[in-house]
C-alpha cells in the first residue's frame, strides 16, 4: 500500500550474486512484481550500498525492482576493494545484471547523488536497453562540482570545512581527497576508522535541512553508519580519478540519450550536490522534466523529495517503454 512515506515491499524475492570479473562478486536483491516491469536502483555514494529502504519509491504491484550493491560495496565481495573499480567497469555490471536476471530492456533506470552520474553513464553507453531515467540530487563526477561543494561548504559551514580540512596534514591540503584516501588505507584500524567519520562528517551533517540535529544526532548517525569505512575508501578513490569520466563527459553524452524520458529532482538547498548540474542535464534533455525542490537538501528521504519521487515513479509505471 501507498504510504506517505513511500511504498513497502514484502521480503526480497531474490537475494544473489554474480561474478562479474576474477576479482569481484556484486551482490543483488529482487523485490516487486516477478513479473512486473524492471527497474534498477543505483545507489549513492560511491561506497554506500544498497539496503530494502531504497524500494520505497517503487509500488510493488507494478514494478520489479532490482537493487544492485556496486563493486566493493553493500554486500559484494571483496568489501571495500578499489582494483578494476570504475565507472566503465560499474556500467558494464549493470549490463551484465540485466542480461542476467532475464531483462530484456529496463522500464527505468533511478539514481540519486552518485546514481546519477552512473545512471546517466549507463543509460549513454546503452541508450536502447534504458525506457526511462529518473535522477535526484544530480552529480556528474567533476572535479569541478567538487570544488564549488567545498566552497560552499566554507562559506555556509565554515566550522563544519575548517575541521574537515584541518583534519589532515598542513602539506598534504593541496589535495585533501589523497590525504583522507591514505588514512584511510592506513595499517593502523584506529586511524583509518577516525579518517572515516572524519571524512563522512561534514555529508552527514548537512545532507538533510528538513531534518534538525544537533552534533549529539551526527555522532549517533556516523556511529550507525555500518558502511562507513567502505564508503569513504571508495569514495576517495573515485576522487582521485575524477569519477574516471572525462569533464564534460555526461553533459556531452546527452545527445545520445534525447529519446529517453527523463524526470529530475533537485532540492534547491542541495549543499552536496548543487543544483547546477541538474539544470545543465535538463537543458540538454529535450524530454526531461526538472522539479525543483524549495526547501530540500540532498538526501531522498525528505519529505518533499520522497513524494516527487514516488509521483515520477507513479506517473511512469503507467507508461508503456518496453519498445
Amino acid at each position: 500500500m501507498a504510504l506517505k512515506t513511500g511504498y513497502l515491499h514484502d521480503d526480497a524475492f531474490d537475494d544473489s550474486y554474480l561474478e562479474v570479473s576474477d576479482l569481484h562478486k556484486v551482490h543483488y536483491y529482487q523485490y516487486g512484481k516477478e513479473d512486473g516491469k524492471p527497474v534498477i536502483f543505483l545507489h549513492g555514494g560511491p561506497g554506500t550500498g544498497c539496503k530494502k529502504q531504497n524500494t520505497v519509491f517503487f509500488d510493488p504491484k507494478i514494478y520489479r525492482v532490482v537493487l544492485l550493491d556496486q563493486r566493493g560495496t553493500g554486500l559484494s565481495t571483496p568489501r571495500g576493494e578499489t582494483r578494476e573499480n570504475t565507472t566503465q567497469a560499474l556500467v558494464s555490471d549493470i549490463e551484465a545484471l540485466r542480461k542476467h536476471v532475464g531483462v530484456e530492456k529496463w522500464h527505468m533506470v533511478f539514481g540519486g547523488s552518485w546514481g546519477s552520474a552512473l545512471s546517466l553513464a549507463y543509460a549513454q553507453t546503452h541508450p536502447d536497453k534504458c525506457g526511462s531515467l529518473v535522477i535526484r540530487g544530480v552529480f556528474l563526477g567533476t572535479k569541478e562540482e567538487n570544488d564549488r561543494h567545498a566552497l560552499s561548504t566554507s562559506m555556509i559551514f565554515p566550522e563544519i570545512y575548517d575541521r574537515f580540512v584541518n583534519y589532515v596534514a598542513p602539506e598534504k591540503r593541496g589535495n585533501i581527497a589523497a590525504a583522507y584516501h591514505e588514512l584511510l588505507t592506513s595499517k593502523d584500524p584506529a586511524v583509518a576508522r577516525e579518517a572515516a567519520y572524519e571524512w563522512d562528517r561534514p555529508e552527514t551533517t548537512f545532507r538533510s535541512v528538513q531534518e534538525e540535529q544537533d552534533d549529539d544526532d551526527v555522532e549517533k548517525a556516523l556511529q550507525e553508519k555500518v558502511e562507513l569505512m567502505t564508503s569513504a575508501i571508495i569514495c576517495t578513490h573515485y576522487m582521485l580519478h575524477e569519477s574516471f569520466l572525462g569533464p564534460t563527459q555526461l553533459v556531452d553524452g546527452c545527445e545520445k540519450i534525447q529519446h529517453i524520458p527523463t524526470r529530475i529532482a533537485q532540492g534547491r538547498l542541495d549543499f552536496i550536490c548543487p543544483p547546477r548540474a541538474a539544470y545543465e542535464i535538463h537543458k540538454r534533455l529535450p524530454n526531461s522534466e526538472l522539479h525543483w525542490l524549495p526547501k530540500a537538501g540532498h538526501t531522498a528521504m525528505e519529505p518533499d523529495t520522497l513524494n516527487k519521487l514516488v509521483d515520477f515513479c507513479d506517473e511512469l509505471g503507467q507508461e508503456n517503454l518496453h519498445l
